[in-house]
Parts: C-alpha cells; structure tokens; sequence
C-alpha cells in the first residue's frame, strides 16, 4: 500500500474512532501539514467518505468540522447484512415474531456463556470491563472504555450488525441485558447514545 493511500485509510479510521474533527486536529493525528489533510479530506469528500459543516466552537470564526457520511460509516464491515436481514424477514413471516424472540435470546444466552468465561478469575469491575472491550473488539464493534469521576464509559465505535438491529431491535435489547449480566446484578449498565437512535455510536455508562 502506498503512502497516500495509507493517509486515506487513516483519517477514515480517525474519524470513525474518534468522531468529527477540524482540519487542524485531523491534521495533528494524522501528522501531516493542514495542507497535507485538507488534500486528504478534499479527495475523501468527492469520494462521497466525508462531509463538512460550520460549526461554532466558542468565540472566533466558525470552524469546518469533518465527519463521516453514510457512505463512509459503510466502509466498516457488516456482519453479512443482507443475509441476515433476509433471515429476519423469513423467519419473521413464517415463524412469527415470538420465534424470532426466543432466536435471538438464545443467541444472547450463548454469548453471555462466551462472555462469562472469558472473564473468569476477573476480580475487579475495571477488569471485566477490559476483557469485554477486548471481546467485543474482536467481533467488530470496535470498543473500548474510559474510566470517569463515578465509574465507566464503555464504548462501541461500530456496529457489525447494524442492519439486522434495524431489522429487529430485540438484538439491541438484548446486548444490553446480556453485559448487565455478565457484569453481575450489583452493576449499572446503562445505554446513553445508541448508533439506531442517531448517535455515530453506541456508549455505554456503568456504575458499580
């Protein structure tokens, strides 16, 4: 891979992990010349990989703020969409809704299973947490956490499923039951953006 197109790959992944950002700031992640970005960004926005808006950060001058489009955020994989999404639909019309139901509770029962030994021998809530990122980091939704003032920040930068959240939203429901009880009943986990809702991800307080 050359180096331009090296650039390019980046300040997608940048943007994606991290979220929107002015030239200067892409420019100081990238370590390259504003120069070096804006041709970068320039080149991703004909592609249809980013856009920019005005924005008003405080006093001065509105700045340009770059960020992902539709387009860009599909860059990043999804787990089989289509196939999946036909899957819901055919199960969904022949078996009916409460099939689909007790399918997709048997899918968060096995990954719980998967999660609670993954964390076996964890002692700490920051420990379970670590080993869930890295969990979930490996089946695509690029996460990782923060620790805060009162507790966690878990964060999920992608969502290989999208569209079959879409689809069904029982699968969000069910995620989310699925980390409460692989935490334990004396933690908190509460959802606060969600990618389905407009957020450009999904995140995730927990409080012991």
């Amino acid at each position: 891979m050359n180096n331009e197109a090296a650039e390019h790959d980046k300040a997608v992944l940048i943007l994606k992990n991290q979220g929107p950002k002015s030239l200067k700031e892409l420019a100081a992640e990238l370590k390259i010349t504003t120069e070096g970005a804006r041709f970068q960004l320039l080149k991703l926005s004909g592609e249809g990989l980013v856009t920019s808006e005005s924005v008003s950060r405080g006093r001065g001058r509105p700045q340009q703020i770059w960020s992902l489009t539709d387009k860009g955020h599909s860059r990043f994989p999804d787990a089989h969409s289509s196939l999946t999404v036909r899957l819901i639909q055919n199960i969904r019309e022949n078996l009916g809704e409460e099939a689909l139901e007790k399918i997709i509770i048997a899918t968060g029962k096995d990954n719980l299973r998967k999660y609670e030994e993954l964390m076996h021998g964890a002692v700490t809530l920051e420990d379970k947490i670590r080993i869930l990122a890295e969990i979930r980091k490996e089946e695509g939704y690029m996460a990782h956490y923060e620790k805060t003032h009162d507790g966690y920040l878990f964060l999920e930068n992608h969502c290989p499923i999208c569209e079959a959240a879409k689809a069904c939203q029982d699968f969000c429901r069910t995620e989310l039951r699925t980390f409460q009880s692989a935490l334990g009943d004396e933690v908190v986990v509460k959802r606060i953006d969600h990618i389905l809702a407009g957020a450009r991800r999904c995140a995730y307080l927990i409080r012991a």
